[in-house]
């Protein structure tokens, strides 16, 4: 009879690393080198040259590390742009959100990782990530004096490698998960962070603010008299990045989501023949064009007010609806 006790506590053992292993693998983060810490050396140079798994998108975002010398361009915590610790480890990443036309084009930075295994249709993801406004760089001249808003998560199919030389990227004017707000903190790290159901057998990540400069809201962290030159970008730091299966898998806040639900808001964005304000409902409502001109005003009766706009010009929009706080205000853009 003893005899088998060994073996039945062996096999309740395995079982239960059997269990924790599956609980691991449930939990784990799909995103390889989530904190930007495997890289092929301690480099002095901007980009994304050494760094593993991680590549652009869209330009050239950042790897900033500790290992350099103290004001470094790429250095942590001095460097270029900004003065920041990382949220985790020695590494972060640093990416341009907001840039004014450049000869009529809209600039963005996005980093881009294919992920450790496909998404399934149909199943919730949990995805999360740290994001900080960079400010107080070491640069001659100061270049990044903008909070912008709309640093988010996109899931695509396909890969979308950014080379030196390739076209510019339209605007996506869509992300999976984002930050809303303007995020302006810049001396703690702001937990982004959602969850989503895949539509389709996602493969890659990318994070950046895939929104248009009509619809991305800045606001200046300096005053415009304050330095030799300005730039209007906006410039921010990205770690600690997660996407797992599981709930428990990555570090959520519902702050985000109440927030939003909390405030007026449009869709479709773009729109193109019908526009939906929702949240609105008993509160007086105005639509302004880009040139402060008034298109169109009421106070709702519904939670969900139709506006047909399809005779309305083609362009960008902002919508303000009053409340007890003051009026809130949001951006959307008409397309063909």
């Amino acid at each position: 009879m003893n005899l088998h006790w060994p073996a039945a506590r062996m096999g309740c053992v395995l079982g239960c690393l059997g269990l924790f292993a599956a609980l691991r693998c449930e939990a784990q983060n799909l995103v390889p080198n989530p904190g930007f810490e495997e890289t092929d050396s301690c480099r002095h140079i901007l980009g994304l040259d050494q760094i593993h798994d991680w590549y652009s998108a869209y330009l050239t975002p950042d790897h900033l590390q500790s290992c350099l010398p103290y004001g470094a361009a790429n250095g942590l915590p001095m460097n270029m742009f900004t003065y920041q610790q990382p949220y985790e480890g020695n590494s972060c990443v640093g990416l341009f959100c907001y840039t004014p036309y450049d000869a009529g084009v809209e600039q963005r930075e996005w980093i881009m990782v294919p992920l450790l295994d496909t998404l399934v249709p149909g199943q919730t993801y949990y995805c999360s990530f740290r994001a900080n406004a960079g400010f107080g760089g070491n640069l001659l001249h100061p270049t990044i004096w903008l909070a912008s808003n709309h640093v988010g998560m996109l899931f695509t199919t396909y890969d979308r490698h950014w080379y030196y030389g390739d076209a510019y990227p339209a605007p996506i004017n869509y992300a999976h998960i984002e930050y809303p707000q303007i995020l302006a903190d810049t001396v703690g790290w702001s937990l982004v962070s959602g969850s989503f159901v895949a539509d389709s057998a996602y493969t890659y990540l990318m994070i950046g603010n895939f929104f248009s400069n009509a619809l991305t809201d800045t606001v200046h962290l300096a005053e415009a008299d304050s330095v030799l030159l300005w730039w209007d970008n906006s410039y921010t730091l990205i770690d600690a990045v997660c996407v797992s299966p599981n709930p428990g898998g990555c570090v959520l806040s519902h702050g985000i989501e109440e927030a939003v639900d909390a405030g007026p808001f449009v869709y479709p964005n773009p729109a193109t023949d019908v526009l939906v304000i929702g949240q609105a409902m008993g509160r007086g409502s105005v639509v302004l064009d880009m040139l402060g001109r008034k298109v169109w005003s009421a106070v709702p009766i519904a939670d969900r007010q139709e506006i047909v706009v399809r005779d309305w010009a083609r362009g960008a929009y902002v919508l303000k609806v009053d409340g007890g706080l003051g009026a809130a205000a949001v951006k959307f853009v008409l397309t063909e």
